[in-house]
């Protein structure tokens, strides 16, 4: 019988690919597990998400004690999965069955790097094989596994250098991915699609409302933790560690939020004021779900001078602004409904402000969210960004003079930011563009130094544009 390899359930290498909040309570457990079973469910899941299921989904039904691991290993295949199937259709003339041709990428995307593997090619190899002859549903595919991933041990460099040619090998996103990207941004193109294939930092948000920053970062440092500050409130750690590893999460002393999604509030209420000095700010935030900018408006403001709305479609999802809430000891009105049909939930009284964090491609947050890369249709920017046009228009009514709206989006696509303002603003005479960052970058630790002036460190892909109603 084959040598059976262990994979620990989490290593600190791969922390920032779990999930902030859930899936962490068998994090630090020395509890460890075949290699061969974490590559049968990371294939089962790729399968999965290659169907056109989302990879929340497809990992959220592995096994609680399984997942951490195979989150870990399924994100690394879904950043080199481009290169795994350029590989794959160089051993193979014809695509095996959907299981077989999912654990064939999966170990493939695993291995094609010695220096990026999680372990030895070898032993990917090695339990790949095992993978495939412990599953009933691939075990006929076995031999015809075994021969493809001997021969690229063997073959490794003649087969890598034979798809370097190709777009979809060499930056692992879809060509029409590329293409856009291409047009869109000429210069930072190739930057942002290598940016993508980086693991993520973790970067919290301090709750001020229970703690300074600088006391945060002290409780931090008190656990050999290192830490840089990046934005009004934010810490980006230097080693990832799960939210019940680190102080004060229960709590709710901190949040994790990117630092490019910490810029929202801040933008948002940075001088706004109320027209009565005796009425709260009133504030929508629309689209909210999980709650993390409605919290952060909480936690910036004062208590007394802000009333916030959350609205959010999906009634499922309106339950997790709650619990954000309740753990950071917030209180904000959520509702259920539609933010482009404000005739069925809004009570006729302006808002100073509103937050249209608008739903989108996720282009920007495709290295968090790997699998986003390999589920959007190019059809996709087209109708979201319609969506985004809708919700604009159903909006900005609902804004008093003089008041703002924040349109954000965590796309980089150009459809989903300018484009989408620079056609609001034409049909809109009474919205003016207030300074704004407008399209933000993905910045990784490997590209950043080529963007010396970036307070807010590593974060992800975003667009934002503050626009404010003409008083009358």
């Amino acid at each position: 019988m084959p040598e059976v390899h262990y994979f620990p359930l989490i290593a600190a290498a791969v922390l920032s690919d779990f999930p902030s909040s859930s899936n962490t309570g068998s994090a630090g457990s020395s509890l460890q597990v075949p290699l061969w079973l974490q590559l049968q469910h990371t294939a089962a899941a790729v399968a999965q998400i290659r169907a056109g299921v989302s990879g929340s989904v497809a990992f959220a039904a592995v096994e609680s004690s399984l997942r951490p691991g195979v989150q870990a290993l399924g994100f690394q295949t879904l950043r080199w999965l481009g290169r795994a199937e350029a590989l794959r259709r160089q051993l193979a003339q014809r695509t095996p069955p959907p299981g077989a041709d999912a654990l064939l990428c999966t170990a493939l995307a695993l291995g094609w790097n010695p220096e990026l593997a999680p372990y030895e090619p070898f032993t990917l190899v090695d339990q790949a094989v095992e993978a495939a002859k412990r599953d009933p549903a691939t075990r006929a595919q076995a031999s015809f596994i075994n021969a493809c991933l001997r021969r690229f041990l063997r073959e490794r460099e003649a087969l890598v250098a034979a798809t370097d040619h190709e777009p979809v090998a060499q930056w692992n996103h879809p060509r029409w991915w590329i293409e856009r990207l291409r047009r869109d941004h000429p210069r930072d193109w190739q930057r942002v699609l290598a940016a993508d294939n980086v693991q993520p930092p973790m970067t919290l948000r301090v709750n001020v409302k229970k703690i300074t920053r600088t006391r945060y970062e002290q409780a931090l440092t008190a656990l050999d933790l290192t830490a840089m500050r990046v934005g009004v409130s934010g810490l980006q750690l230097g080693t990832a560690r799960p939210v019940q590893q680190l102080p004060g999460f229960a709590e709710g002393e901190f949040s994790v939020q990117d630092a490019a999604a910490q810029m929202a509030a801040p933008l948002l209420l940075n001088g706004l004021k109320s027209l009565d000095a005796g009425r709260p700010l009133r504030i929508l935030d629309a689209c909210a779900a999980p709650g993390g900018k409605t919290a952060h408006l909480l936690e910036l403001a004062d208590d007394k001078a802000i009333d916030v709305t959350a609205i959010e479609l999906d009634g499922v999802r309106s339950r997790r602004i709650d619990e954000t809430l309740a753990r950071l000891g917030l209180q904000a009105q959520v509702l259920v409904g539609n933010a482009a049909r404000p005739a069925d939930w809004w009570d006729g009284t302006p808002f100073d402000a509103i937050l249209l964090d608008a739903p989108c491609t996720a282009s920007g947050i495709a290295r968090r969210h790997p699998d986003v890369r390999w589920l959007r249709r190019e059809s996709d920017v087209e109708q979201l960004a319609q969506l985004q046009a809708q919700l604009l228009m159903a909006l900005w009514p609902l804004v008093r003079p003089g008041g703002r709206l924040l349109y954000c989006t965590c796309s980089v696509f150009r459809a989903e930011g300018s484009q989408q303002i620079d056609a609001f603003l034409a049909h809109n005479t009474n919205a003016r563009l207030r300074p704004s960052p407008g399209h933000l970058l993905p910045q990784s630790r490997t590209n950043q130094r080529d963007v010396p002036d970036n307070p807010e460190g590593d974060h992800d892909g975003f667009f934002y544009a503050l626009l404010e109603k003409a008083s009358r």
